[in-house]
């Protein structure tokens, strides 16, 4: 059993900026030589999220979209009177941390249209970090 530790530094755009990391994390397993086991990554911060998505322009602004709708900027968070971001947290908070992928004959188990993708959700350009661990064999 293998265990692989990395971690994807890159740089977002804010207020829900889509980042696709399929190719980061192909390259993961590839450099990895783990035939069977599992991907984890986890988003270092609480105003990024990950999730997949079929990385396709209308259906990453309909993504948008829907979040700006579930949780409105200025609404009246009691966050917002500390550093008015609480709709990143809140948005961050529904969608999540953390994403698990399947590895099986040394390829992630994904969608022909489905792809793992960092959603910035905070309110400004940011450095990011996601921790990538692989276990397997």
């Amino acid at each position: 059993m293998q265990v692989l530790n990395e971690v994807i530094l890159f740089n977002t755009d804010g207020e829900i900026d889509i980042v696709d990391l399929t190719r980061d994390f192909r390259s993961f397993v590839a450099k990895s030589s783990v035939k069977n086991g599992v991907l984890t990554a986890n988003t270092i911060g609480s105003t990024g999220a990950l999730t997949t998505i079929e990385y396709e322009s209308g259906v990453l602004d309909d993504f948008r979209q829907i979040l700006q709708k579930l949780v409105p900027k200025g609404a009246g968070y009691k966050h917002d009177y500390i550093d008015s971001n609480a709709h990143s947290h809140l948005r961050a908070s529904l969608i999540g941390p953390s994403i698990s992928i399947s590895i099986q004959d040394g390829k992630l188990q994904l969608g022909t249209w489905q792809q793992p993708v960092f959603v910035c959700l905070d309110v400004k350009p940011r450095s990011r970090r996601v921790a990538v661990t692989i276990v397997g064999e």
